[in-house]
């Protein structure tokens, strides 16, 4: 990846799932915008809640910045009343010189469907990212045992995508926490290697798209 991409003068907004790896991406000097703001992480699963934040987050970047990248999937946000209702069109109702990273979501921005379906191997996956395994209790904090039965052993597992060797650090440390996600979610997890090339790239189309 080129060092010469530049986010001067571009705020950029993000899911809080994805913090570690932007913070990352800008303590290693690829990421230099003018303004960095989050959202909180997972809230997909509370959508006024995604829009209330996301537009409060456009109000801010807007007031510093003429250029706005968002870091979000396209389905992130579903508009309750319009299921046409989404990111994009979130974006556009805001107006101005906004536009979103290429990506379905986050999992996506970490690795593309080709590279998840030779990970998967013909196993039916439950993705996860560092932010999803961090932030659990949170995004799933209305879960009762029903929900988690139909939502996760449909999978055959879950893989998290791991670019900071995190589930090694924390089977490490509090092999518990590990445990504790497993049991809640019904099916054994597994971290797979990856790097942040893929959402550097994104990004760095983004910005260079409006150049």
């Amino acid at each position: 990846m080129s060092n010469t991409v530049s986010f001067e003068g571009v705020a950029v907004i993000s899911c809080g799932t994805l913090r570690r790896e932007l913070t990352q991406l800008k303590e290693e000097g690829f990421l230099n915008p003018d303004v960095l703001l989050f959202t909180a992480p997972g809230l997909h699963e509370w959508q006024p809640e995604l829009k209330k934040q996301l537009l409060n987050q456009l109000f801010k970047a807007k007031e510093s910045c003429g250029r706005v990248v968002v870091v979000y999937g396209e389905r992130c946000y579903l508009d309750p009343r319009d299921p046409s209702g989404d990111v994009d069109w979130l974006l556009r109702e805001h107006g101005g010189n906004i536009s979103r990273l290429r990506a379905k979501n986050c999992i996506d921005m970490l690795a593309s469907a080709e590279e998840r379906e030779a990970i998967a191997g013909g196993q039916k996956v439950y993705w996860l990212t560092p932010g999803w395994f961090e932030y659990w209790e949170f995004i799933f904090k209305d879960f009762d045992k029903g929900m988690a039965n139909e939502t996760f052993p449909v999978n055959d597992k879950a893989v998290l995508l791991d670019p900071f060797n995190m589930f090694e650090e924390v089977l490490e440390k509090s092999p518990e926490k590990i445990l504790e996600f497993s049991d809640f979610m019904g099916i054994a997890m597994e971290p797979y290697p990856v790097t942040l090339e893929r959402l550097k790239k994104l990004l760095a189309q983004e910005v260079q798209s409006a150049d």
